[in-house]
């Protein structure tokens, strides 16, 4: 089975976690360039193509690694543009936000760009009308939801664990394996460095076996441990550093252990 690779292309300083205003992002050491040739080096070696879900403001200070990211056989996607989480946003805000970020994408790249991803996965129950306005703007598919009930920040736990059609939109969930009556992530990002390796290999393989195709994510500051460091609560810190040194060495051998394919091809599209 054929799962799909994504990588949030965003630089250190736009996570979440770390509470970085945007406003202060351009005094930040930028970074997204070296951590992505890096991924998309190993992509190339593993013959594997992968879906980039595009933050805006990325794309408008570093046109030309979306171009070379285009060049080297990957699928555009768009991330936003400011990475604000949907629940803090309003309709309004969040369809000037698309826009601007489809305007800056779209200017780097000869594909049509249909797919999102919200920042921090904040499709939930409360930001579901961000669907009508995706579909308006051209967008085929959602890859935002998480089915699962304990995220602080994101999740819709009674969500369809499968592909499914939301709203005029196809939804891509993330991938959780259920495992004893219990749904544990396995998609990547902080779960994959986190959870040991052989444990993620046998909960992806769960997933496989139970006919879903593993929807897999990564940041390029995830192979970065020489970012600069940001003093947080222990939780954020654990949650955002872990195993940075041991990234790459996953992802290799994930390479090796399953097959990938941007999320367009999964859907046929």
């Amino acid at each position: 089975m054929k799962n799909a690779m994504t990588i949030d292309l965003e630089d250190w300083f736009c996570a979440y976690n770390l509470r970085i205003k945007m406003r202060d992002w351009d005094k930040q050491e930028l970074r997204v360039v070296a951590n992505t040739r890096r991924i998309l080096d190993l992509l190339e070696k593993h013959n594997t193509r992968a879906t980039f879900f595009v933050l805006g403001w990325i794309a408008e200070r570093v046109p030309d690694l979306v171009r070379e990211i285009e060049q080297r056989g990957h699928e555009i996607a768009t991330h936003g543009y400011s990475h604000t989480v949907l629940t803090e946003m309003t309709p309004e805000a969040f369809d000037a936000d698309l826009t601007r970020a489809l305007d800056v994408t779209r200017a780097c790249v000869q594909q049509d760009i249909i797919g999102f991803r919200a920042p921090s996965f904040t499709i939930t129950h409360k930001t579901l009308w961000a669907i009508d306005i995706l579909a308006r703007h051209g967008i085929r598919y959602d890859s935002s939801v998480f089915p699962i009930g304990f995220h602080p920040d994101y999740g819709i736990a009674d969500a369809a664990l499968a592909i499914h059609p939301l709203g005029a939109l196809t939804e891509v969930p993330m991938s959780v394996a259920e495992v004893f009556g219990r749904k544990i992530p396995c998609s990547g990002g902080g779960y994959f460095r986190v959870i040991p390796y052989p444990v993620t290999r046998f909960l992806m393989r769960r997933c496989n076996q139970q006919g879903r195709p593993v929807i897999f994510y990564v940041h390029p500051w995830e192979t970065d441990p020489g970012q600069p460091r940001v003093k947080l609560s222990l939780s954020k810190s654990f949650r955002h550093y872990f195993n940075l040194d041991q990234t790459m060495h996953r992802l290799d051998q994930l390479l090796t252990d399953f097959e990938f394919t941007p999320i367009k091809q999964v859907l046929g599209l």
